[in-house]
C-alpha cells in the first residue's frame, strides 16, 4: 500500500472519505496480483528520476515543468529514463526541457471540451479511463480542488508517476490515480463533475457504462463524454466487425443522436453535444515516444474518410449532461 499511502490519506481528508469502505481492499488486491512483467522496471525508472526543484509550472497546452540550471547530464537521464516508458500516448508534456512529443496532441481534445465544462473550482473531479494523466493537469488549471484518475494500465501508472515526481508539492496533493477500471468503483455519488474520454467504445455493454458513470456523481454533477460517434439519425449505431482503425476492442459507435437517447433513458439530464469533428492526422500520429502505427496507418491510403476497414472515419464528439 506504499505506492497509494498519500493518496488514500487524500482521499480520507475529503467529501469522499466514505470511498475507503471499499478502496484499501481493492489497492491491497491489486498490489498481490500478477502484475505486467515491466511493471517492477517501469517503477524503477520513476524512482532513479532527480530530484528538482520546480521552480516554474504550466498546466498550459505542453503541461511544463521548468527549473533553472538543469544540467545537460540531468536533462539525458531524465530523458533516458522517460523513453524507458514508451509509449506515451497522451500528452503533450515538457520535463526540465525534455519535450515528450506524444502520440495523441491531448490539448486538442482539451481545446474542444474546456470551453463547455464551466468553472471547475472547488469541485472534487473524476477523470475515467485517464491513461497517463495529461488531462488531470489540465482540469486542476480549471480550477478543480481534486482530481482522481482512474485506469487499469499499468504503464499509465508509471507514467503518471513520473509526471507527478517533477510537480511541485502543492500540486502532488492534488492529483490522485488508481488502478482501477469503472467496474471497480462502488456507488460513490460523490463527484461534482466526471469526464469520461475515449472509453465509451471500448465498453462492451456502452448503457452498463453510462449508469456506472452516473452513479459517481452527486445529483446535478456534470458529466463530460467525449467518444467516437457515426453520423446518422437517433436509431443509427455502427457496430464493427472484427476491428475498426486496426482496434480490435470497438463494440459500438453510436450517432450522436443515438448517445443523446442512450443518456435520456440512463436518467440523465440536459444532454447535449457541444462539439462534434473529424480526427487527423496533425491529432494523433506516430512520434519519437510512440514510434509503432498510428491514425496514418488506419485510414484508407486512397480514401482518408474511410478506415482500412471501409469504415467511416473517426469522427468524435463532446457531450454535456448532468445527473
Amino acid at each position: 500500500m506504499i505506492l497509494f499511502k498519500d493518496d488514500l490519506i487524500a482521499v480520507a481528508q475529503s467529501p469522499l472519505s466514505h470511498w475507503l469502505t471499499h478502496l484499501p481492499a481493492q489497492l491491497e488486491h491489486w498490489q498481490q496480483a500478477q502484475q505486467h512483467g515491466d511493471l517492477r522496471k517501469w517503477l524503477k525508472a520513476v524512482e532513479q528520476l532527480p530530484e528538482l526543484v520546480a521552480e516554474q509550472v504550466s498546466l498550459a497546452d505542453t503541461v511544463t515543468v521548468q527549473s533553472a540550471g538543469v544540467t545537460e547530464g540531468e536533462q539525458n537521464r531524465i530523458r533516458g529514463l522517460l523513453q524507458q516508458l514508451t509509449p506515451w500516448r497522451k500528452g503533450p508534456f515538457n520535463l526540465h526541457g525534455v519535450h515528450i512529443d506524444t502520440e495523441w496532441r491531448s490539448d486538442y481534445k482539451w481545446q474542444r471540451v474546456a470551453p463547455h465544462i464551466g468553472d471547475l473550482s472547488g469541485q472534487q473531479v473524476l477523470d475515467v479511463g485517464c491513461g497517463s494523466g495529461y488531462h488531470l493537469w489540465r482540469m486542476l488549471e480549471s480550477g478543480a480542488e481534486q482530481v482522481w484518475g482512474v485506469d487499469p494500465g499499468q504503464l499509465f501508472l508509471a507514467q503518471f508517476l513520473a509526471i507527478r515526481h517533477f510537480m511541485p508539492a502543492e500540486l502532488q496533493a492534488r492529483a490522485h490515480w488508481f488502478p482501477l477500471g469503472v467496474e471497480d468503483l462502488p456507488e460513490l455519488r460523490s463527484f461534482d463533475t466526471v469526464f469520461s474520454m475515449g472509453v465509451l467504445y471500448h465498453r462492451r455493454s456502452p448503457i452498463d457504462f453510462l449508469g456506472q458513470l452516473k452513479a459517481q456523481l452527486r445529483s446535478k454533477g456534470q458529466l463530460v463524454l467525449e467518444t467516437l460517434v457515426v453520423e446518422g439519425d437517433a436509431s443509427t449505431v455502427l457496430v464493427p466487425g472484427q476491428t475498426y482503425a486496426k482496434m480490435r476492442n470497438v463494440w459500438f459507435i453510436p450517432s450522436s443522436l443515438a448517445l443523446l437517447h442512450w443518456l435520456e433513458r440512463c436518467g440523465f439530464r440536459n444532454a447535449r453535444v457541444v462539439d462534434e469533428s473529424i480526427t487527423d492526422v496533425a491529432e494523433q500520429r506516430a512520434t519519437e515516444w510512440m514510434s509503432g502505427q498510428s491514425l496514418a496507418d488506419f485510414l484508407d491510403p486512397d480514401d482518408s474518410s474511410k478506415t482500412i476497414e471501409g469504415y467511416p472515419a473517426p469522427r468524435r464528439a463532446v457531450i454535456i449532461a448532468e445527473a
